[in-house]
Order: structure tokens, then sequence, then C-alpha cells
């Protein structure tokens, strides 16, 4: 089957998360610094799923770079991975909204979790139809930033149960941080393939 309807549903599909989360941020019922003030856990709150949200339409992208079709398995994949994306405006509404309190960051944390075990999900799903000798295994082969991020949410879960949740915080922002550059190695791959002029 060809790529293209996954591509725009998911498309679709994040840009009405971006919506969502940017529609919860509330005008102030003020007008000076201390009524904004009351707002900026909400804000840091978007801020940062905004940016996660970012990071994997963009690798998202890459990802379908390198594939030139899709099958059943594929497509069931991707809305492993839409269905916990489309969780993360609740979560990051919660977790705003009360302040970086110990469980919505701890609920934060799973959903962003589950968010990039959806896209570990997808990525094996691509390699299986390909094949282990296929474009995208051959340019990825084994991902350490994937599971640095699974690790660091799981321990961001576990230190906000045990009420560091900003600790919790600051493990989110270092793996968002890691993911901010699209991977290389589908870049320069892609790049070796195409023709010279």
């Amino acid at each position: 089957m060809p790529k293209e309807r996954l591509l725009a549903f998911s498309d679709g599909v994040i840009a009405i998360i971006i919506t969502i989360m940017v529609l919860e941020l509330k005008v102030p019922h003020g007008d000076d610094w201390n009524a904004l003030a009351e707002l900026l856990p909400v804000f840091l709150s978007y801020v940062l799923s905004f940016l996660y949200v970012a990071i994997y339409w963009n690798n998202h992208h890459h990802l379908f770079c390198a594939v030139d079709e899709v099958n059943g398995a594929i497509l069931w994949a991707n809305s492993f991975l839409l269905f916990w994306l489309s969780l993360v405006p609740f979560t990051t509404g919660w977790m705003g909204e009360n302040h970086f309190a110990r469980l919505p960051v701890a609920l934060y944390g799973a959903s962003l979790f589950m968010a990039g075990f959806g896209y570990y999900v997808l990525q094996r799903a691509i390699f299986r139809y390909q094949g282990c000798d296929g474009k995208l295994a051959t340019m990825l082969g084994n991902d350490w930033k994937e599971k640095i991020s699974l690790v660091g949410y799981l321990i961001g879960i576990g230190l906000a149960f045990a009420d560091h949740a900003w600790a919790s915080e600051a493990i989110y922002v270092c793996v968002a941080l890691m993911w901010l550059i699209p991977d290389q190695r589908i870049e320069r791959a892609l790049m070796q393939d195409r023709p010279r002029p």
C-alpha cells in the first residue's frame, strides 16, 4: 500500500494534538504580572509537550522518508503511536494545572514512555516489513537513543512517585533535548542515495 494516506492521517492527528494543547492555555483573570505568573506551570507544561510533539512529528517524517510502502501491521503500529500521543494534551493539562504534583508528573512520564514505546513498535513493524537488510534497518541498526529515552522515562516516573517531581521533569527535558536533532543517519543515507547532477 502507498504510504501517503498514513502520512496525511498522522499529520492531521498531530496538528489536532497541538491545537488541543494550545486551546488549554487560558487567558489570565488579571492584568498584572502576578496573573501571568499563576499560569507559568501551565505554560511550561505546554512548551515541553509542544517540543515533544514536534520531535515526534519530525522523526516520524524522517522515518517515513526511508519507507516506500506500508502494510496493515505498519498502519496499526502507527495508530498505536498516535493513540499515546493523543493523550499528551490530557497529561500536560493535568500536570500544569496541579503545579507539577507527584501523580500528574508520573502520569505525564507514563504517556511519554508509551509514546516512545509506540515509536519503537512502529520502527520494528517497518523493519519486519522491509526485512533485516531493508532500507531503514540498514540506516538505523541499533538505536541507543530509543533505549535511553525509555529508561529515562521509567526513572522519571519512579522519581515522581518518590516525591521528586522536579527531578522527573529535569529528566523529561533532558530526553527531549537529546531528540531535538533529527536522526542524522537517515538524512546522510538519503543524501547518498540522491542522484548527483
